[in-house]
């Protein structure tokens, strides 16, 4: 099982619970030509091969673009991918649970190499703010006409944990 580089300069971790299955969860967290929708960072994605392990995909959010390789598949309840981009060796793990009638996502992600430890204080204060401002877009919109929960929407609950804090 691939798991995020525990000892890497730059670590941290988010869950955010959707009211919605965890298979229609998977469904749009695995359609990276669909991120740009719901995740503001992303603004482009383009995928060689399917959701097989050894896959890849390349999509662009911010400055950098970053090609990504899938690690790990167990649909619909883990999927891991790392990738590389100005330097940083990146590991994304995501696993869906059922919960509630819903789905806990958990989101762990880890970077490596010199420009992560050189730059580990930046990095670190962007992983947390960065992950808030996906999940505020990330209301599953297949099936709910992209209502908001106030307005009959799924209802979302989320948890961040700040990037870990070694020095």
């Amino acid at each position: 099982m691939t798991e995020i580089n525990g000892d890497a300069p730059v670590v941290g971790s988010s869950e955010i619970e959707i009211a919605v299955p965890p298979k229609l969860a998977w469904d749009v967290l695995t359609d990276f030509q669909s991120w740009p929708s719901w995740n503001p960072a992303v603004t482009e994605v383009s995928m060689n091969g399917g959701h097989t392990e050894g896959s890849t995909f390349r999509w662009r959010a911010g400055p950098g673009t970053i090609t990504s390789t899938i690690q790990e598949v167990d649909a619909p309840r883990r999927i891991v991918w790392s990738g590389t981009s100005f330097g940083i060796k990146a590991i994304h793990v995501h696993t869906l649970e059922g919960q509630n009638g819903g789905t806990l996502v958990r989101t762990e992600e880890s970077y490596d190499g010199l420009v992560a430890r050189v730059l580990h204080g930046r990095l670190k204060k962007t992983l947390t703010p960065r992950w808030k401002a996906a999940s505020r877009h990330s209301r599953p919109r297949p099936n709910d006409g992209g209502r908001h929960p106030a307005d009959g929407g799924p209802t979302v609950r989320r948890r961040y944990r700040p990037a870990d804090l070694r020095s």
